[in-house]
């Protein structure tokens, strides 16, 4: 199903707030595109916003001027909803959607609010087994909302609730070979000192063949078992500190190390490698997540519901350490469906010590059965057509609507007789049959 070319549907998706929100959304984004569909980003001011749609390839963007709730900061975040609100009310005055996706979070209510009111069709998608604040309050007024685990589903109070589980971006593709033509795995790498950033190489260029390939791309040696450290966009000084007092103990080891350390630890996280001589890179938050995954042979992260789909695309066994402060303590959740098919290790922050980390990595990295085992149990949580699913479920909905407007107005003009005024509930987008 697509748009009409010469009208294009416009739909707006809002993504923003942490980066679990956004790269779903954009990979839902991506496949409306596909369809022939106009898509704008509704997202926040924050950094982690701003820096990932510069990814996004002919879409529109709006900021939001909104915060979230949190250290009872009412006063702020109601003055920012109220502004969100009036932002949005302008951004689809001059350019109605068709339909509006929320990804949860605090951007999500005032475009599905003014949407709703302007006659769009309505959605969210909830990524966690735990639904967020803002996903309990909208799946009311919904028309439908999707979900990531299947026991989100009871928690949401929507009228439909369909399963698809997390969209991931296409270019997290386990053991597929690249589109590109001409890739011969070869590329210029710098010392690994954690001194590249994701404007170094072009992120269109490579794709995860192999380790090895991914490894001399993010300038690793390609034949060295890699231990992939990362916080997510929030979070992570709890999961640095607790590697770095595991270290010591890893001395002697033939690992090397990518470390993504979130912005305030890099310099701390850096410097603490390179007194201890690990060969180390050392990033902040690259965007180039696909190869940080695919050079990896273990990885150590939070349990977020989108970081959770990429590592099962990418069917990396992990050690995960949920986040402790995350609201519901939704992370846990997350992270014991994993555990409870053996598709990940789990070690709460609360219980951690380097003994346990340490013990548990030497498990992951030097045993191949265990590996093999995680990645087996993996695959079951990779939803491929996720992104596609969600896509074709939201067209189809606008078309039934445009469908019923149309009968609709045709019965009123039978009714009226010729020369009658037309409805304007005609003057509509159409989507057509693929």
């Amino acid at each position: 199903m697509t748009s009409s070319g010469a009208n294009p549907l416009f739909v707006a998706i809002a993504c923003g707030g942490t980066g679990g929100h956004l790269f779903p959304g954009l990979a839902v984004a991506e496949q409306l595109q596909k369809r022939g569909c106009a898509v704008g980003l509704l997202i926040s001011p924050k950094d982690v916003d701003q820096q990932a749609v510069k990814s996004a390839r002919g879409m529109e963007i709006f900021t939001l001027p909104a915060v979230g709730l949190q250290n009872r900061n009412y006063f702020s975040f109601t003055g920012s909803f109220v502004k969100s609100l009036f932002a949005t009310w302008k951004i689809f005055r001059k350019r109605r959607p068709a339909a509006v996706l929320a990804m949860g979070g605090f951007t999500s209510a005032p475009p599905i609010w003014v949407g709703k009111d302007l006659g769009a069709k309505t959605f969210l998608h909830e990524s966690n087994t735990i639904p967020g604040r803002a996903n309990r309050f909208l799946a009311r007024f919904v028309d439908e909302a999707f979900v990531g685990f299947s026991d989100a589903a009871a928690l949401l109070r929507a009228r439909k609730v369909t399963t698809t589980g997390t969209p991931v971006r296409p270019q997290f593709r386990w053991g597929e070979a690249p589109d590109e033509p001409g890739w011969d795995g070869q590329t210029t790498a710098k010392t690994a000192h954690g001194d590249r950033s994701s404007s170094d190489f072009d992120q269109t260029s490579i794709r995860p063949t192999n380790a090895a390939n991914c490894r001399v791309a993010l300038g690793l040696e390609p034949n060295r078992p890699t231990v992939l450290v990362m916080g997510g966009s929030q979070g992570a000084s709890g999961l640095n500190n607790l590697i770095l007092s595991a270290l010591p103990m890893l001395a002697g080891r033939n690992w090397q190390w990518l470390h993504l350390t979130g912005a305030n630890d890099f310099e701390k996280v850096g410097q603490a490698y390179a007194a201890r001589g690990f060969q180390a890179v050392v990033k902040p938050f690259p965007g180039e997540m696909d190869l940080a995954l695919g050079a990896a042979t273990v990885g150590v992260s939070r349990a977020g519901a989108s970081s959770l789909a990429e590592i099962a695309a990418m069917r990396l066994p992990s050690l995960l350490v949920p986040f402790p402060a995350a609201a519901d303590n939704h992370q846990f959740f997350n992270a014991r469906a994993f555990e409870a098919t053996g598709a990940a290790r789990v070690l709460e922050q609360k219980d951690a010590t380097p003994e346990k980390v340490v013990a548990m990595l030497l498990e992951l990295v030097e045993n191949p059965a265990a590996r093999s085992k995680i990645q087996t149990a993996l695959a079951q949580w990779h939803a491929p057509r996720a992104a596609e699913q969600i896509a074709e479920i939201m067209l189809a909905a606008i078309r039934r609507s445009t469908d019923s407007h149309v009968r609709a107005d045709e019965n009123l003009r039978e009714t009226r007789g010729p020369g009658r005024p037309r409805s304007h509930a005609v003057e509509r987008h159409a989507i057509s049959a693929a």
